[in-house]
């Protein structure tokens, strides 16, 4: 008579047929398993971030949510551009001195980078949002379609800050 702990052992007509209850099998094949698992380990932001590659999108996506940053921090500062710009024309040359010459200890380039990096914050907010809205309206949801605007965002933005921050900055 044949006994075992672990599997059931059946012997007919001199055959012997070994039969292992399933538990046994599944818990092999869960150790099999659990060995091949990726492992999982912590981000350092500093050494390991730069070395990701982004695609299109998601570099589109992080510049929209800086741009809307930018755009909220930098408010105030709209505003009293607005404000100077349409109160009197003795305040408007106030705001053009200040894009020209500067305000106090900062120099005027350093306000015409500000005005074009709001500038550029606005432009890529904008086209980002348009982008969104047409994928939302027409249900274009696919990565070709994703990478392919998403680089068109990025081309129109920068080449448009870059026309209207020579025309500020005097090139033409």
């Amino acid at each position: 008579m044949l006994t075992s702990v672990c599997c059931v052992a059946i012997e007919s007509n001199g055959l012997l047929f070994k039969l292992q209850p399933s538990y046994l099998t599944e818990s092999a094949n869960m150790t099999e398993l659990a060995k091949k698992r990726p492992e999982f380990r912590n981000i350092n932001a500093l050494t390991d971030l730069p070395s990701y590659r982004l695609p299109a999108a998601g570099i589109v996506s992080i510049l929209h949510r800086i741009s809307g940053f930018l755009m909220f921090l930098l408010m105030p500062f709209i505003i009293w551009m607005f404000d100077n710009s349409i109160t009197s024309e003795i305040s408007f040359a106030k705001l053009s001195a200040a894009f020209n010459i500067g305000i106090g200890f900062i120099p005027g380039w350093f306000i015409k980078l500000v005005a074009l990096a709001l500038i550029w914050a606005y432009l890529h907010h904008f086209i980002a949002g348009l982008r969104h809205l047409y994928m939302d309206v027409c249900h274009a949801v696919t990565k070709e379609f994703g990478k392919s605007s998403a680089i068109v965002t990025l081309v129109l933005s920068i080449g448009l800050t870059a026309v209207l921050g020579a025309k500020m900055f005097g090139l033409y």
